[in-house]
């Protein structure tokens, strides 16, 4: 059995959570830098923890160091932030700026983020061929999210799911959260495993539905049992945490190794150090 990986923050209950969190972020222990930037990929696990928490300042100033030593997922992260306005006032240039330096730094996210933002031309400029330039370079890396949206851009894909599913994107990447909300609410109630994490992000932000982590945990955990990896890493935070749920450091460590089984990378990585502990 690996070791645990330990958070120092103070728990409060979830209703409160719910109350307070869409207005402050809650009261959270200092976080020890030095010991983040020892490991950057523990480090990144500690910051995305931190952010399940609404933990926002966290998270940020752990990003932020492990950022400014060029690690690619913890800008791609920073770019999430502040393009949803989490613990920082909302700047969609900053987010921008750290959406491209995650993506030249090899993060597949950051890259199939781009592409979206780019090929909607909402909160960005539009720019198709900035937007196939990364979602391309996603999908040969073997970006699943930039292989699939490749080929419904293309007309290689076409049927009525995939229409749905490319709505509910470009829907998302428009800051139309509850359009979104609503198309993968519809396409999860018949069974869309993607759609369905999806739509556990929005619930765990509180984006075109109101925050609610409980419900977050429940549709990551049916996800993450039909084998969606992100749900997989999702949930075993959510489970070393205790946010959404009951606190359970062995199921976490299962979700944590069965995300990394099936190609999660920042599963692995987090995976690779506990057990060198």
């Amino acid at each position: 059995m690996s070791k645990r990986i330990k958070f120092y923050s103070h728990h409060l209950p979830i209703i409160l959570l719910l109350v307070v969190l869409p207005v402050t972020e809650l009261y959270a222990d200092e976080i020890d830098l030095n010991e983040v930037l020892r490991n950057s990929s523990m480090g990144n696990y500690k910051g995305y923890a931190e952010f399940k928490m609404g933990h926002y300042g966290n998270a940020r100033k752990i990003w932020e160091a492990l950022a400014q030593r060029g690690n690619a997922e913890a800008s791609f992260n920073l770019g999430i932030l502040y393009e949803d306005g989490l613990g920082v006032t909302q700047d969609l240039t900053k987010a921008l700026l750290y959406y491209e330096t995650a993506a030249i730094g090899g993060s597949f996210k950051a890259q199939y983020r781009l592409g979206l933002l780019y090929f909607v031309g909402k909160t960005v400029p539009l720019n198709k061929v900035k937007a196939k330039r990364w979602l391309t370079e996603a999908a040969a890396g073997g970006d699943r999210d930039s292989i699939e949206m490749l080929a419904m851009l293309n007309g290689a894909s076409n049927s009525q799911r995939d229409r749905d599913f490319l709505r509910a994107e470009t829907a998302h990447a428009s800051a139309d959260y509850i359009q979104a909300a609503n198309i993968w609410q519809r396409l999860a109630d018949d069974n869309d495993i993607i759609s369905r994490t999806r739509l556990a992000w929005l619930y765990e932000k509180g984006q075109g539905v109101k925050r609610d982590l409980k419900r977050a945990a429940e549709l990551f955990r049916h996800s993450a049992m039909d084998g969606d990896p992100d749900a997989q890493y999702a949930l075993a935070v959510m489970l070393q945490t205790g946010i959404g749920q009951a606190k359970d450091l062995q199921e976490s460590d299962i979700w944590l190794q069965r995300a990394a089984d099936l190609g999660h990378r920042a599963a692995a990585l987090a995976l690779a150090q506990t057990e060198e502990k």
